[in-house]
């Protein structure tokens, strides 16, 4: 299985290739929010999740239209070859880092049953891991700050990199369920989508503590952070598709 593919690739069919545009927003990036975090602009960040979501749904849509018939032909799971990796790419097509999210799933040991909802937990982790590795990367650069006010922003994103990562911790928390149990209900897609924006929402906000204090280390902090940034997008687009997903794969939420 290829590790990774050029986006075009990815894309594939058209009627997406018409809504590509959604790659291009850059939907919190021209926010400007204040350095610290009790200080952030709520409202507005809310908003524009919640468009980048709108425009995850119009995608998941033309998704499921365009590759359900496929797969309700029979009622047996995508068999692991090329159907596999067919399979990776409709959950990779719905997000905002398509590449990003192929090459990293795609290396997945494969399950005998292709199972959204194992791939959304997959992505979570991914997520988690960068996150997790993440957090202590400030406090390198505190050492490195040459006045003040970095040192502050600095300070700040090591507190908010650890409530990203806590939030993202609670969302596999909500997936691991017993036996008997659904992984997925509708009461924690909500709790999900909630702790996920949250998360996406730390991370924007320590960029633009730095931005605003016109520190040294931004470009370093960004260029370090945006593998966790597109996991944790991803992770929410997919969620936001999840119904949609499941439906393509002749499965309900479990």
């Amino acid at each position: 299985m290829a590790s990774s593919i050029s986006e075009t690739t990815i894309r594939g069919m058209d009627p997406i290739n018409f809504i590509k545009g959604y790659n291009k927003l850059n939907h919190l990036e021209d926010q400007a929010a204040p350095s610290t975090h009790t200080h952030k602009k709520p409202l507005l960040i809310t908003i524009t999740i919640s468009f980048i979501l709108l425009f995850t749904l119009i995608i998941g849509a033309v998704v499921g239209a365009l590759v359900h018939h496929s797969y309700t032909q029979s009622p047996e799971y995508p068999s692991l070859s090329s159907s596999y990796a067919d399979s990776i790419k409709t959950i990779c097509n719905v997000t905002q880092y398509p590449v990003s999210c192929f090459s990293t799933l795609s290396t997945l040991n494969a399950s005998p049953k292709f199972d959204p909802e194992l791939i959304f937990m997959a992505s979570l982790k991914i997520s988690f891991t960068h996150l997790s590795n993440l957090s202590s990367f400030p406090k390198t650069l505190i050492l490195r700050a040459k006045d003040p006010r970095s040192e502050a922003a600095l300070r700040d994103c090591e507190s908010l990199l650890e409530d990203a990562s806590a939030q993202v911790n609670n969302t596999i928390s909500a997936m691991e369920v017993g036996p008997g149990k659904k992984m997925m209900t509708e009461s924690k897609i909500e709790d999900m989508r909630t702790w996920l924006s949250s998360a996406i929402t730390d991370q924007e906000t320590c960029l633009d503590g730095l931005e605003e204090m016109n520190s040294s280390v931004v470009e370093e902090v960004k260029n370090t952070m945006q593998p966790s940034k597109e996991f944790t997008s991803n992770s929410l687009a997919i969620l936001a598709n999840i119904k949609v997903l499941l439906q393509n794969f002749n499965l309900t939420m479990h």
